[in-house]
């Protein structure tokens, strides 16, 4: 083959392979680690994080090592979800780079330092609740008898068991699919941590639970992405604006993830001005410094050297090191703080009582009509969710209106309305009294199966998010190619098969009513919040396989949809009726330990909750029967539009060639007489 010569006859050099065999740039990482440390020893001494107990104390072992074994735990695992989110979604892979391989490879070595962080916190975790050193004779058995009953030891065993799992998992992980499940698994490691933070256990706990979550999820892909680029720089090569620009996005949510967290928190532990002056809030004021340093240097970042793509790199190593020093610093505040008593909050409520004492909340006013529409309680986890939900829509339709295209306002409607209907089921009257009333749980139950998705099906959410949200030319994850891989997925194609979406729209009925789960989503924040998750999902499978016109798996015929629907519908209708005929109580030491004093008959509430999911099953069918009639209208009058065309394109050729198949039949009817 010949060599293409230049204009002066010299041959032309093939391109620059890029190289992915320079070391690795550790002293990113490395000035992140030394400053939390440094920080976190004086800050333990003056917050009084490290302080013995009068009564109790475990020792300096224990009350030093907890410290600086949790500074360890938040930057390992920090680096572990940044390593594994930057190779997942944010850097492209070249024919003849590793990155991602290099990625993962480090990626499992700080997962195993998180998990062996995780397991040395558990240890010593035992001593700091028992009141005993680790070198207390039987100290070990006793843990192992004792770590499953208590419920801080519980979450830091799970945590433990799941980077078991991840080690491995991030460690053989070299795919863009293999890595996003790695990140994700890591991600959900965090929630097991934000049920046993220092606030979770004050009133408000589900708040507290979901900021804390919110600051760790935040917190963690920030600094940890960071760090992850960084360590990446020398082999990042061409990848590096690309990549610096998705992760500025990211940065940006981070940002406002952390300081959403920081604003629950304050609703949950401030009671008077004396408490903002407190160890606890001296430390708090200090991240809060931090974070606003921090905004000020990511948007120097993005106009200095993201907006001018990223020509000089030594700029952002220098920047990003200043950066990964307060981030450092932040983190070892952050792991004192949760280590320091925080400011005794006066509590109006009578944590005696049965009820707060089996779901957390106090009894509301005594139910009455009128409550359904005063009684509010803010479950800020699912109001966020519709609020981002709501506002991602508006942004999309916003987008399309901005570049010509149209997209019915109905749909918007139809989308906010259903959100909001959500919002209300879990935090208005039915949220509050469904969960001390049967009869109120249902209403939430049936308006999150059965009212939320009628609204939220029509509105196209995914014909939306196809339309707007931009396509990755260069093979990485991002939110489209995401969502392109779920909805074309095996799985929702098994999941959306109407048979299938109406056994399991039933099937979840029984399990969970008949079993354990129901007084788990009662007494349990997780299993209420699985609870709303699974029957809003599973709602939103059933109508969506009935009448959804998003792209996706191929629709049934509309007269076997309408079978499958009076199906299913007519097996909840059994279920109803098995509620209201039936004579035992279900989970009765729930209902008669909380003993709520407006409910005279605990067993006609529970027969008034079969009444309402017989009766509100009834319009749903007829609105679903009414959309199946409508689809299958336009369906016959697409099919006939697309006919005509066919014709005019063809001069009939289908007809004709109809009627001559006809003529042959004719004519050999006739010979043969």
């Amino acid at each position: 083959m010949p060599v293409a010569t230049a204009p002066q006859g010299s041959p032309v050099r093939p391109p620059r392979q890029e190289s992915t065999r320079e070391p690795l740039r550790w002293p990113f990482v490395v000035i992140t680690v030394l400053t939390a440390l440094v920080v976190a020893v004086p800050a333990a001494a003056l917050s009084g994080a490290t302080a013995p107990l009068l009564l109790g104390d475990a020792g300096p072992l224990v009350r030093w090592g907890m410290v600086l074994l949790e500074v360890v735990h938040h930057l390992a695992a920090a680096l572990t979800i940044g390593l594994l989110v930057v190779a997942a979604f944010l850097v492209r892979e070249g024919r003849d780079t590793d990155r991602r391989g290099a990625a993962a490879r480090v990626a499992a070595a700080s997962a195993l330092l998180w998990c062996l962080a995780s397991a040395g916190i558990l240890v010593l975790g035992f001593g700091d609740l028992a009141g005993l050193p680790p070198s207390a004779p039987g100290y070990l058995q006793d843990m192992v008898t004792n770590i499953w009953g208590l419920e801080v030891m519980r979450l830091r065993l799970v945590e433990t068991l799941m980077l078991a799992a991840l080690v491995p998992f991030a460690a053989l992980a070299r795919t863009r699919g293999a890595l996003a499940w790695a990140a994700g698994l890591a991600l959900f490691a965090l929630v097991p941590l934000s049920y046993g933070g220092h606030s979770s256990g004050t009133d408000g706990h589900e708040t507290a639970v979901t900021a804390l979550l919110l600051h760790l999820g935040g917190i963690t892909v920030w600094v940890g992405g960071l760090m992850a680029i960084g360590l990446l720089l020398p082999v990042l090569g061409t990848a590096l604006p690309d990549t610096l620009r998705r992760y500025s996005t990211l940065a940006l949510w981070s940002f406002v993830s952390v300081s959403l967290s920081g604003v629950l928190f304050a609703l949950l532990m401030v009671d008077d001005l004396a408490d903002l002056v407190s160890p606890y809030w001296v430390v708090i004021w200090a991240k809060v410094g931090l974070l606003a340093v921090l905004g000020v240097m990511g948007a120097v970042q993005r106009r200095v050297i993201i907006a001018r793509g990223t020509d000089r790199p030594w700029l952002f190593a220098a920047l990003a090191s200043g950066e990964l020093a307060v981030m450092g610093t932040a983190i070892a505040l952050g792991s004192v703080l949760s280590r320091t008593p925080p400011p005794v909050v006066e509590s109006e409520t009578d944590a005696s009582s049965p009820a707060y004492a089996l779901t957390g909340y106090p009894l509301p006013e005594p139910f009455e009509p009128a409550r359904l529409l005063d009684t509010w309680q803010v479950n800020w986890l699912f109001l966020l969710v519709a609020l981002v939900a709501v506002g991602a829509y508006l942004a999309g339709v916003v987008k399309l209106r901005r570049r010509g295209d149209a997209w019915p306002l109905w749909r918007l409607l139809l989308w906010v309305l259903g959100w909001a209907v959500f919002v209300y089921a879990t935090s208005g009257a039915p949220g509050v009294y469904g969960r001390i009333m049967f009869s109120q749980h249902m209403i939430m139950h049936m308006v999150l199966m059965m009212g939320v998705p009628i609204l939220l099906v029509p509105a196209q959410a995914i014909t939306l998010a196809y339309r707007t949200l931009p396509a990755r030319k260069d093979k990485t994850l991002g939110p489209r190619e995401v969502l392109v891989a779920v909805v074309h997925s095996r799985w929702a194609t098994f999941v959306v098969n109407p048979v299938v979406a109406g056994a399991i729209f039933f099937g979840s009925l029984i399990a969970f009513y008949w079993t354990g789960l129901f007084g788990w989503a009662l007494t349990s924040h997780t299993g209420h919040v699985l609870m709303v998750v699974h029957f809003s999902l599973t709602g939103f499978a059933f109508v969506w396989s009935l009448v959804g016109q998003d792209p996706g798996p191929a629709k049934w015929s509309p007269p076997l949809r309408i079978l499958v629907l009076l199906g299913t519908l007519a097996a909840h209708a059994f279920f109803g009726l098995a509620l209201m005929q039936g004579t035992w109580l279900l989970e009765p030491e729930f209902f008669k330990t909380i003993e709520v004093p407006w409910v005279d008959d605990l067993l006609v509430d529970q027969q008034t909750a079969g009444g309402i999911a017989w009766g509100v099953g009834e319009l749903p069918t007829v609105v679903l029967v009414l959309m199946v009639m409508v689809d299958w209208m336009r369906r016959d009058e697409r099919e006939s539009v697309r006919s005509d065309r066919q014709a005019l394109r063809d001069d009939d050729a289908e007809l004709v060639a109809y009627n001559a198949h006809l003529q042959r039949l004719a004519e050999r009817d006739r010979s043969r007489r």
